[in-house]
């Protein structure tokens, strides 16, 4: 589990992060005009008035290209995330015929081949995939630009995509909520995304969203570059193992006798992240061992009932719900609510996911500091509260 210290060294090494972006917000203006041509001013400045000499170099079997447009840019990155022409023009209200077209002008202005077209689908060629990386850095840019330039001339408010998967602890995930709602009140509009995020959070690595709140199953030191992680807090899964157990009648189990149960847990897409670094921890007692998937995997109770009128006995595990280490209030419930199922802890606490919130540095300061401020007041400590006794 993290220290104190590990967390204010995380604060601070992500404060400093943020003055030296304060330090290069110009640099990075004079790299988004290089970068988006798209007003008819700069596209005066780069293509001579007619009548004048031109020079420009020809794409292989195309005649003369023009200038690349943004247009271009959000055709292929809707293409890319799409994976058919079809799914593409329907999510951006175009024919496919002048998607296509939009396309192979692309290539040609690149001069290159920018996919592949195989029966099983698209695929990027490496110049397409150098291609999409940059187009997503020039449109995230263009965005935050326009945004910040209506903001300032009074026409609109900065956006915010965060996305905010199903199955966050309630207590974080309204914590959070309330946090960022408060602390963008009526200068930034925020766009909540309910999806999931993988492992590597590649929604914001790619600038499909610009902050979200998911777990983390490596150290913040992993993450590339462009990504600001804040780790908050660690959480651990629910346990609940049929009430003839050995284990039930003192509360906790081991990882040894938890691996010999079958195990009801996932689906893996769900979580992908926990899923896979929870499953190598139980192999380190059993190399053989697999969860199982729940039959209804947005309920609790159906999933408990299947589990205790299963074949052999059954395990079921939640995703991470509360915080480690910390006592939870034991109730004793009804058989109705259970069907013989009680919850127990699981010694030394071995399965853990810490909950962060992760954004991406390439967001203006304003709303770097809001997220940093929200992660920041999301771990200050809980009040202690009173022990609950068991009714």
């Amino acid at each position: 589990m993290r220290s104190a210290s590990d967390k204010t060294a995380g604060k601070r090494a992500t404060q400093e992060k943020l003055e030296r972006l304060a330090r290069g917000q110009q640099a990075l203006r004079r790299d988004l005009a290089a970068a988006a041509i798209t007003s008819a001013q700069a596209r005066e400045e780069l293509i001579p008035a007619q009548g004048e000499p031109v020079q420009r170099p020809a794409a292989a079997g195309a005649g003369v290209p023009q200038g690349i447009e943004l247009r271009h840019l959000r055709y292929f990155v809707a293409l890319a995330d799409a994976g058919s022409f079809t799914k593409a023009a329907e999510r951006i209200f175009i024919t496919q015929p002048t998607l296509s077209q939009q396309i192979r002008r692309l290539e040609e202005i690149m001069g290159t081949p920018l996919l592949q077209r195989r029966r099983e689908g698209l695929k990027l060629t490496a110049a397409g995939r150098v291609l999409l990386d940059a187009s997503r850095n020039v449109l995230s840019l263009v965005d935050h630009e326009v945004s910040r330039t209506r903001q300032a001339a009074g026409l609109g408010r900065q956006r915010l995509r965060m996305v905010m998967p199903p199955g966050l602890p309630e207590s974080l995930a309204v914590a959070a909520t309330a946090g960022l709602r408060a602390a963008a009140a009526a200068e930034v509009d925020v766009v909540w995304l309910e999806t999931a995020l993988d492992a590597e959070f590649s929604l914001i690595g790619t600038r499909r969203a610009d902050a979200g709140l998911g777990w983390l199953t490596a150290g913040p030191e992993a993450f590339p570059a462009p990504l600001e992680v804040m780790v908050l807090e660690e959480f651990e899964p629910e346990v609940w193992i049929p009430s003839t157990h050995a284990a039930a009648h003192h509360g906790t189990i081991s990882l040894d006798e938890l691996a010999g149960l079958e195990v009801i847990h996932g689906p893996r897409r769900a979580q992908a992240g926990t899923y896979d670094a929870w499953t190598r921890v139980l192999q380190t007692v059993d190399p053989r061992f697999e969860f199982t998937d729940p039959p209804f995997r947005r309920s609790l109770p159906m999933t408990l009932v299947c589990a205790a009128t299963a074949g052999r006995p059954a395990a079921v595990l939640t995703g991470p719900s509360t915080v480690a280490g910390r006592a939870w209030p034991i109730r004793r419930s009804r058989p109705a609510d259970t069907c013989g199922m009680v919850r127990v802890s699981l010694q030394h606490h071995p399965l853990t996911a810490s909950a962060a919130l992760v954004w991406s540095g390439d967001l203006p300061r304003p709303l770097q500091q809001m997220l940093f401020e929200t992660a920041d007041s999301l771990t200050a400590p809980a009040p202690p509260r009173p022990a609950e006794l068991v009714s």
